[in-house]
């Protein structure tokens, strides 16, 4: 019996993919083997050493001690692409109301006196007041092109928008997804000069924190817009906010409010909404729990973010699975010790990432206590696991 702790409430269609039989789900549950968590903040929670993986609910995991898990073999997982669609949604709704002065119009009607002529008068005033501008006149940076940015560059350019798209480390994939109407920039600071509105799509790290700094706003054409749906910190607020003062920006709209940007007429801020669909929890929370369940029944992973993507059918051979620092001869001196014990290896796969490595091991005949003890001694071994034969579904 597997037990998975919740640390935040998941979709209910999600947690129907883990067998009653085989899991026990709790928000309050001793010696979890899994964790299932949206926004808790995990960094200074003491885990115990049952836990062998994570599951994010969502894209993001800055919520989640990523390093001190790889330390400890454990994967975390999440849900890349499950909640694209509601964030490029709210990105489309974004420049629409920064393009017509949505926010402010709205405001200015609801502080309306009078009746009759008065309010047709003040009606026609703020017609004047907020003229906007029509997306085909506009050329939209796209910053990120990950599932959420590749689909707001597509969406973008069937309203008519002209798009430009910068990612040094766009994936295969995403670059068949990618419609070939999207110009590519040379670099962000190209990007910057060219695109009067743009969208940011990557993750907070250190190389994107302030990405959208002094420098680069005044490279952009006049009446700019900045669209964040990704982390607060990677504009630097203080200078957008000189930005928007001079009038070099029209509007700022982010998904990430903070003491210095709120009242600011000229800055829409949400609450957080980018994923806050019911389809996109669901979505969030079927891709991670299914990841989360192959990995603690099959030990294959799939969608980690600290670990290589390790998938080899799971028959009727005795699996065993070790997480190791990616140092040479792993493989041999694990190879070793079943060899010695009279074991035959019917499949071996061994996968890298960085510093990581993870191999999976299928074997003819079942390892004693005494052998794995022997795998989890060698210098360099995090995590060995037994998984014995497959189960039936």
């Amino acid at each position: 019996m597997y037990k998975v702790l919740t640390l935040n409430n998941i979709s209910v269609q999600g947690l129907a993919r883990l067998p009653r039989e085989r899991y026990e789900v709790a928000s309050d549950i001793g010696q979890p083997h899994g964790v299932l968590v949206r926004s808790a903040k995990m960094h200074d929670m003491e885990l115990p050493s049952s836990v062998l993986a994570i599951g994010r609910a969502g894209a993001g995991t800055n919520n989640i001690p990523v390093d001190r898990m790889s330390e400890r073999g454990i994967p975390v997982f999440n849900a890349p692409g499950a909640n694209a669609n509601a964030v490029k949604e709210l990105v489309l709704a974004g420049m629409l109301l920064a393009a017509r002065n949505l926010c402010q119009a709205w405001h200015y009607t609801q502080q309306l006196s009078g009746e009759g002529a008065a309010l047709d008068k003040a009606v026609e005033e703020g017609k004047k007041r907020f003229v906007g501008s029509e997306l085909p006149s506009r050329t939209l940076g796209v910053i990120g092109l990950g599932a959420i940015g590749v689909q707001v560059a597509n969406a973008a350019l069937t309203l008519g928008m002209r798009v430009i798209g910068f990612d040094p480390q766009i994936t295969v994939d995403r670059a068949w997804e990618l419609s070939s109407g999207v110009e590519k920039a040379r670099s962000l600071e190209d990007l910057f000069s060219r695109a009067d509105t743009i969208s940011l799509h990557v993750p907070l790290f250190d190389a994107t924190r302030g990405l959208v700094n002094k420098a680069r706003l005044r490279l952009m054409p006049k009446d700019g817009v900045i669209l964040n749906f990704a982390r607060g910190e990677i504009v630097d607020d203080a200078a957008l906010l000189a930005a928007l003062a001079s009038g070099k920006l029209r509007s700022y709209v982010t998904d990430f409010p903070s003491r210095r940007l709120l009242g600011n007429e000229r800055v829409i801020a949400l609450p957080h909404l980018g994923a806050s669909t019911e389809e996109a929890e669901v979505n969030c929370a079927i891709m991670v729990i299914d990841t989360l369940r192959a990995y603690l029944e099959h030990g294959t992973i799939r969608h980690s973010v600290n670990f290589p993507d390790a998938d080899v059918p799971h028959n009727a051979a005795h699996r065993i699975t070790i997480a190791n620092a990616n140092v040479p001869n792993m493989v041999g001196q694990i190879s070793t010790y079943l060899g010695d014990a009279g074991l035959n290896i019917a499949d071996l796969l061994n996968k890298s990432r960085g510093n990581l490595a993870y191999t999976i091991v299928d074997l003819d005949g079942t390892p004693s206590a005494t052998v794995l003890d022997s795998i989890r001694r060698i210098s360099g071994v995090l995590c060995v696991r037994d998984l014995g034969r497959a189960q039936s579904a």
